[in-house]
């Protein structure tokens, strides 16, 4: 985003750059879309949800910031497998200096997963921009 620093500062923070790099690119972005519910009943939401306008496709990504050492790192693989019972594909979007190069590795190698600084180039090769 011209004007800002790359460097995000919270899980909120993260949320808006990816809806706002969504509709930079030219998709239709919604944010906390509800879906369902979890196992224990709890609101099933995705945090962006964005739609290519004319081929319809669609992605969910679920944002997680983590600056220091916190518990957004113990509950990717949970997220991972809520993210295989959402009606629609969807990734993993991470950032902060708080993840264990375990964690990064762990992410990465699941293909569902990707840093905030290379997200623009994954969206722009999924959905075909």
């Amino acid at each position: 985003m011209p004007g800002r620093s790359t460097a995000v500062t919270s899980g909120t923070e993260l949320r808006d750059d990816v809806a706002a790099l969504g509709r930079k690119l030219g998709l239709v972005v919604e944010i906390e879309v509800a879906v369902g519910r979890r196992i224990w009943g709890a609101k099933r939401r995705i945090d962006v949800v964005m739609k290519h306008p004319e081929t319809r496709v669609s992605l969910g990504v679920e944002c997680k910031y983590q600056g220091g050492s916190g518990s957004a790192e113990e509950k990717i693989p949970a997220t991972l497998e809520d993210i295989k019972a959402w009606p629609i594909r969807g990734i993993v979007v991470y950032s902060g200096a708080g993840f264990s190069p375990n964690m990064q590795s762990y992410l990465l190698s699941t293909g569902m997963a990707v840093e905030f600084p290379d997200v623009e180039k994954w969206l722009e090769l999924y959905f075909g921009l």
